[in-house]
């Protein structure tokens, strides 16, 4: 959950501009996301944990003008490969046990990559309900 990811963004400045990247920067890191060159290349990555990158597309669409259109569609095209580290560690569990509730809890550990406890403890949450 807490690794951080890196999502290219090939040609940032000739898609959108030098004044929208130097705006979208300001908004990265406020959303403790990092948006740079990768060397000295035309280039761009945003780099962070997932949950942090999807705040950062958040905020850019609460922007509203259309400049930085490239920019969100790139992330979130991104992050659909990384979908399961937006989500935390027991919704994701509750959520395997509610689509097959006969699933052991070494799948589950194997699935998540979780410890025993945790897998035990979502199985013993989801039998309460």
């Amino acid at each position: 959950m807490i690794e951080k990811i890196s999502l290219p963004l090939p040609s940032l400045i000739h898609r959108i501009g030098r004044e929208a990247v130097k705006n979208a920067q300001a908004i990265a890191l406020q959303s403790n996301c990092a948006l740079k060159r990768v060397r000295r290349s035309r280039n761009w990555e945003v780099i962070g944990e997932a949950i942090k990158i999807q705040s950062f597309s958040t905020e850019l669409k609460k922007q509203g003008d259309g400049r930085f259109n490239f920019l969100i569609k790139k992330i979130d095209t991104g992050l659909l490969s990384h979908s399961d580290k937006l989500e935390p560690l027991e919704v994701k569990l509750a959520r395997l046990i509610a689509a097959n509730p006969n699933i052991t809890l070494a799948e589950l550990m194997h699935i998540t990559d979780c410890t025993l406890a945790e897998a035990r403890t979502a199985r013993l949450n989801s039998d309460a309900w």
